[in-house]
């Protein structure tokens, strides 16, 4: 798939996005839950091994190439990795899924109810090896805690920031300003971060797109005003801790948001399944999420 293939499939494409992005800190518990304990290896080299284990094997599993999955987030391990002796970015758009690298460097401490990304001094040469890895998009993630307007207002400014950075490489940027899905003023934050956003979007340069990717709202709809925005390629959810079942449900009340999940995607799969359980099992995953997708 070349780059305006891609951005034809991210568009219209009927199915969602696989987030296979865990890093250094998720890693062990995506491991644990998989069936992978802690003493099954040693050390990051290990530990990152045994995950792109994992992860080529629900690459390859020919349910994940049914057309229901159209892109999937990676970590730059993943990336620089090789799954049937292609590079994952290639094996997955021989697959017919579009590839996009997690760039953020993890989260600064709160402030003002929310947390914004570390600073990302690693993010031109990171840009630089995207490009050459044939990958179409980046996702990045920052987390608002309260209803704070102070501390949203600048969680989606560095957002933009970034991702104006993003674009300018010749990369689409995939915004992730997370609502925590526990805050107790949550219903009120998500009026003031999509007044943000919109904000946002009417300020990007003429022509330019960017992706959203937010929590499932409290109130239905919210985000319909976004999945319009002529400067808006997708609007995509995270499931942000709601069980498989209930972030569907959700997702399915939000026309014109499609689903990109991690653990909800994830969860039942064990290693010591055989490979019939194992595609089944990720199937029916992928059957529930997709249907809940394109609901809407």
């Amino acid at each position: 798939m070349n780059t305006d293939q891609m951005t034809a499939k991210i568009a219209g494409g009927q199915g969602f996005i696989a987030a296979l992005d865990q890093s250094g800190g998720s890693t062990p518990k995506a491991l644990r839950g998989y069936g992978v304990e802690d003493g099954d290896w040693s050390g990051d080299d290990q530990m990152f091994g045994a995950i792109h284990e994992m992860r080529s094997r629900v690459i390859t599993t020919p349910c994940f190439g049914s057309g229901k999955v159209i892109g999937a987030i990676l970590f730059e391990r993943t990336m620089d990795s090789e799954v049937e002796g292609k590079s994952t970015a290639d094996a997955l758009k021989a697959r017919g899924i579009v590839p996009f690298i997690k760039v953020d460097q993890g989260l600064a401490d709160e402030a003002n109810g929310a947390q914004m990304m570390k600073p990302l001094d690693k993010l031109p040469a990171l840009l630089e090896k995207s490009v050459k890895h044939g990958m179409f998009g980046t996702k990045m993630r920052s987390v608002i805690k309260s209803a704070n307007p102070d501390g949203i207002a600048a969680v989606v400014a560095q957002q933009f920031e970034v991702g104006n950075q993003i674009a300018d490489a010749g990369l689409m940027p995939m915004l992730e300003p997370e609502f925590d899905i526990t805050a107790a003023d949550r219903e009120a934050g998500e009026d003031i971060l999509l007044a943000e956003i919109l904000k946002g979007l009417d300020s990007l340069p003429a022509g330019r797109k960017v992706m959203l990717k937010l929590s499932i709202p409290v109130k239905p709809g919210l985000y319909s005003p976004a999945v319009l925005h002529p400067n808006v390629l997708r609007v995509v959810a995270l499931s942000g801790g709601f069980s498989t079942d209930e972030a569907c449900e959700k997702l399915s009340q939000n026309p014109g948001m499609i689903a990109s999940f991690s653990r909800g995607l994830l969860q039942d799969l064990r290693k010591d399944q055989s490979d019939d359980e194992f595609n089944g099992t990720l199937g029916k995953a992928i059957d529930q999420i997709s249907a809940a997708s394109v609901a809407g």
